[in-house]
């Protein structure tokens, strides 16, 4: 297969204006299903480096000689780097090819999961997880290159497994570490695995995906990347800092001003730059904003219950809580969540065209928050936690298979990796900030005479979960409708 190039040698077709609507679609290259199965391999292979070495974090601990608040960044910075890549990806994507973009960032997943894997101090792990990081821009890249690929009354089917795959991939991750925490001592050889699953979505993508349109050129915005990557440095490092440094303390006060200084200078940069970073008109826009909130809430849910029930489960029983669950016991308590995802994101587009993705994404979020609201209540058997994680995986994966197109369905087909990726972006500054949140309650309300948490800090964490995809919810149905009023409202004559 070859990519779509211009018959013209001269180049003047690019200089056309868009097709008016009822034109001929673009030429589609090969097969469009093959695409996004290998794009859904690339996505969860990207989406597993998430979480894979959370239940790593006390052997990197002892193998590194460092301490916990070291080795978690180890785990927070991956997130924060794919924070910041989703959008300058998303727009490198435009401006020298998808296809180009999404193979890179997979070898920089590779190189990052090689370094990892013969690492021998933090900072040296840190480098790595910042490479690996880089590989969370392959969802907004893929959706965007599906968009372009499959028929309209397929698209939804087609973006929303791309979507839940990321959750896939996260609970793949735990499994794969608890895999191998059960039958070795070490940590490289999650990397090393890593690596060799990253190669083969490698050679599968090169061998698969193609542009579907010629690149659109322009400038990166490289300030706006700057300063986007010196907020969420500020705003993370305060939030999980702030019990070991006291919330009051100069150091803590000075990161949050500098994390409103720094976003505030952000947003007047991306305002005035012809091609910005983010388009900060998108986070705003009428057909994005429900999904851009609801996409930051659920972020938070999913990220702090992948967190917190590993945790939850292997703190030993004289705890007062908890089941003393190995690592691989943990992981096998979010199969069921991992399971349902990958399932309901294949009865997506149906769904979806029955309900609308608006409605799916409040009906995922209300099922999530049920899950939360069940663990406060009910946390004494396991059978409660396999009941927690089903209606977790049937929540977020409605959503999740919806958010993707409710991200795009509102805005004009060339803005559809500018939607997506802010899309993204907001999903991973929720799961970051989910991570710096969480760590510091934990962290903040222990048993006397011990670093173990209290039953209360799991209770009020899964709470604070609950009140965002209720949140969440309530945006997602709100602007569904309001969507929906005012694309009734054009379609009536004039």
């Amino acid at each position: 297969m070859s990519e779509r190039r211009n018959p013209n040698p001269s180049g003047a077709a690019r200089q056309e204006a868009p097709p008016a609507p009822g034109a001929a679609a673009p030429r589609r290259v090969g097969n469009p299903w093959m695409v996004v199965v290998s794009l859904s391999i690339a996505a969860a292979t990207a989406s597993i480096q998430q979480t894979a070495v959370l239940p790593l974090l006390p052997r990197l601990q002892e193998s590194l000689h460092a301490s916990v608040t070291s080795v978690t960044w180890a785990f927070t910075v991956s997130l924060l780097c794919g924070a910041v890549a989703t959008p300058l990806f998303s727009r490198f994507g435009d401006m020298y090819g998808r296809r180009r973009m999404l193979l890179l960032t997979l070898a920089l997943l590779v190189a990052g999961s090689v370094l990892g894997a013969v690492s021998t101090s933090v900072a040296t792990l840190i480098v790595a997880r910042v490479l690996q990081g880089v590989s969370a821009a392959m969802v907004p890249l893929a959706i965007g290159t599906v968009r372009e690929l499959l028929p309209p009354e397929k698209m939804a089917s087609g973006i929303g497994v791309l979507s839940a795959t990321m959750g896939v991939g996260v609970g793949a991750g735990f499994l794969l570490s608890g895999v191998i925490a059960e039958f070795t001592d070490g940590y490289r050889v999650v990397f090393w695995i890593i690596a060799g699953l990253s190669l083969a979505a490698t050679a599968l993508t090169a061998l698969v995906v193609r542009n579907a349109a010629p690149p659109a050129g322009g400038r990166p915005d490289l300030p706006g990347a700057f300063l986007l990557a010196g907020t969420l440095v500020c705003l993370l490092l305060a939030i999980s800092q702030g019990k070991a440094w006291g919330w009051d303390s100069g150091a803590v006060i000075c990161l949050f001003i500098g994390a409103a200084v720094l976003g505030a200078a952000w947003i007047a940069v991306e305002r005035r730059t012809a091609d910005p970073l983010v388009d900060i008109g998108m986070l705003t826009h009428r057909g994005t904003i429900g999904a851009s909130l609801a996409s930051m809430l659920l972020g938070f849910a999913l990220f702090s219950g992948f967190t917190l029930l590993p945790n939850f489960a292997q703190t030993p029983a004289n705890a007062g809580y908890g089941f003393g669950a190995s690592v691989l016991g943990a992981g096998i308590y979010l199969l069921p969540t991992t399971i349902l995802m990958l399932l309901v994101s294949t009865l997506a587009g149906g769904l979806i065209r029955r309900f609308s993705a608006a409605n799916m994404v409040a009906i995922g979020a209300i099922l999530a928050a049920l899950s939360n609201v069940y663990l406060v209540l009910r946390h004494d058997h396991s059978y409660d936690l396999y009941v927690a994680t089903t209606l977790l995986g049937l929540g977020v994966g409605c959503s999740f298979a919806a958010l993707g197109t409710m991200a795009v369905e509102h805005v004009d087909a060339s803005k559809t990796a500018v939607a997506s990726a802010v899309n993204s972006l907001v999903r991973l500054v929720g799961g970051s900030i989910a991570g710096a949140v969480t760590s510091a309650i934990l962290a903040s309300d222990t048993i006397e005479g011990t670093k173990v948490p209290t039953l209360h800090a799991y209770e009020v964490s899964f709470m604070i979960a609950a009140v965002c995809v209720v949140l969440a919810a309530a945006f997602a149905a709100l602007f569904g409708q309001l969507n929906q009023r005012a694309a009734a409202s054009a379609a009536l004559p004039r």
